[in-house]
């Protein structure tokens, strides 16, 4: 296992690219890593040409958290990530000071508006939190000298929203969704789940349960508030009481959502830990 080069100056990380030709595909984490982590570089792999130099990213920026103490618990296992990186063979890993990254401070300085798609679900619940992260994406994509960009599909409005900007600012840049990895109860992976206690990781596997109860209610024909009201029962009969949101929108998050273009979100608190998820609903 060949261990990947170190960088943590943006001259570093320039030096580094401007060695080769070679295309470069990206993976952005903000740390804490998991196997779903490990299955975005994967598919990186498998999805860009042969020479393509894999670079992740690891930081976590605080322009897209709403909470100074969501921020401060937030994992940091540094360690532990460049073994994961490491075994899945990324060729560097780009783990930047907020100085680096915000060297004039810490001004939000997003290329575009999120707009509409950004003020719905986690906009609504966070605001300015989008506006965060696209300052921090649109950064590291030029530092990067990205060629390939991929992105989980658990944060689908992320990814909507990462791909909208490179349309609006016509960069080439290919941005790639990858599936969500889910354990074997069909919970979506995420860096919050190892804040879980055992019975608070229990009640999280209603998430999962209550998206299908959704999706399966509207793919046989229910209506969207019938089917989502489904979804919120069956929540309140598992005792998870704090829902954010669990709402069924197209795949544009926009138009509205019929049984060959819609997916379910979800955004629920449990014992003080925030988690979303998402499902296409299949038809």
């Amino acid at each position: 296992m060949t261990s990947p080069t170190l960088l943590h100056t943006v001259k570093e990380l320039n030096d580094w690219c401007n060695e080769s030709d070679a295309p470069i595909a990206t993976v952005f984490t903000m740390g804490a890593l998991h196997a779903g982590h490990a299955q975005l570089v994967t598919y990186s792999k498998s999805h860009t040409p042969s020479d393509t130099r894999i670079v992740a990213t690891i930081f976590v920026n605080p322009t897209q958290f709403n909470s100074s103490t969501d921020l401060a618990q937030y994992p940091r296992t540094l360690e532990d990530d460049l073994e994961i990186l490491a075994s899945v063979g990324v060729a560097a890993v780009f783990v930047p000071s907020t100085s680096e990254m915000y060297p004039n401070g810490l001004a939000i300085d997003s290329p575009i508006e999120p707009g509409a798609v950004g003020e719905i679900l986690e906009g609504k619940s966070r605001p300015g939190h989008f506006l965060g992260m696209l300052t921090v994406v649109h950064r590291l994509l030029e530092i990067t000298h990205a060629n390939y960009s991929f992105f989980g599909e658990k944060d689908f409005q992320q990814l909507t929203l990462v791909k909208e900007m490179i349309k609006q600012l016509g960069l080439p840049i290919e941005i790639i969704g990858v599936p969500t990895v889910r354990d074997g109860s069909g919970l979506a992976l995420s860096s919050r789940n190892r804040r879980l206690s055992p019975a608070a990781f229990q009640k999280a596997l209603s998430i999962p349960n209550a998206m299908q109860i959704v999706a399966e209610a509207f793919s046989n024909g229910a209506q969207k508030t019938e089917a989502e009201a489904l979804g919120r029962k069956y929540l309140s009969d598992n005792e998870i009481i704090d829902l954010d949101y669990l709402e069924i929108c197209a795949e544009n998050l926009l138009d509205k959502p019929s049984e060959t273009n819609a997916r379910v979100f979800i955004a629920v608190t449990i014992a003080g830990v925030r988690l979303i998820d998402n499902l296409k609903i299949a038809k």
